[in-house]
């Protein structure tokens, strides 16, 4: 199948994903994150982009760059993904691709859009069951906007958002993050199959029980059976919208 070339942002901002080749671990323990974050600042000292929000979880990554000359985008991910590509494969000891295929990016237009996604990036642990806060995971930007004065994250165009004054700015960017964030950003590379295919498969999945019984369930039972649809692949949102089950409650059932 053939690459669609890449949509260009007015903005300058792009959402990126990249995950490990066939969902393996791009992070195996502490150091690994801390290296790719090392490599992060390293190129945008050498680049002169933005970091408006990261998170990055054990088999993928998010990142909400702004760039300073467009084009920009292919050059700092070369220069970050290639050489934590060859000093992962080093460290232990495997040969071939890390990444899966190309990174994902898609350019971002509009305020409402940018707040979203930060939201939704600094939310991606909760949805994968890692924390219960934003601030309860260590390897994402939340704390940097919270806490202030940090030399990777640039949060002074999110947090002018908010407001002009700095403490009012911090308080209510986190009362925004107290709302689960209801949109899927994740950009699935995987073919879209249509509604009815997607319920086919939901159905055979549950092996005869009604998707709308679900969420009647005793808990035990209902969650058991939303951690074996995760299991299957079916995604949050999908899972949610066939099933009347909430987001956040979908999000915590994992086998």
């Amino acid at each position: 199948m053939p690459r669609h070339a890449r949509q260009l942002s007015e903005s300058g901002i792009y959402h990126i994903i990249f995950r490990g080749v066939n969902r393996c671990n791009l992070f195996e323990e502490e150091e690994d994150f801390a290296k790719l974050l090392d490599l992060l600042a390293n190129v945008k000292a050498e680049l002169g982009f933005k970091v408006l929000a990261y998170c990055m979880l054990d088999n993928h990554v998010h990142l909400l760059l702004n760039e300073r000359s467009p084009g920009d985008i292919t050059k700092i991910m070369a220069k970050m993904l290639a050489p934590y590509a060859y000093w992962f494969n080093r460290k232990y000891g495997r040969s071939g691709a890390l990444i899966a295929n190309r990174y994902r990016s898609e350019a971002v237009e509009s305020d409402e859009y940018l707040l979203t996604l930060v939201r939704y990036i600094h939310q991606n642990p909760l949805f994968a069951g890692l924390s219960r806060a934003a601030d309860g995971y260590r390897w994402n930007s939340y704390c940097d906007y919270i806490k202030g004065h940090s030399l990777l994250t640039d949060t002074r165009l999110v947090l002018g958002m908010f407001s002009l004054d700095p403490e009012v700015a911090a308080r209510e960017f986190a009362a925004f993050h107290d709302t689960l964030e209801s949109n899927d950003y994740s950009y699935s590379e995987e073919v879209k199959k249509t509604k009815e295919e997607v319920r086919q498969e939901f159905l055979s999945a549950l092996g005869g029980i009604e998707s709308s019984t679900i969420a009647g369930l005793p808990k035990n039972q209902r969650d058991a059976i939303l951690a074996v649809l995760r299991d299957r692949g079916f995604s949050i949102r999908q899972i949610e919208r066939l099933t009347g089950v909430s987001r956040g409650i979908v999000a915590k059932c994992k086998s």
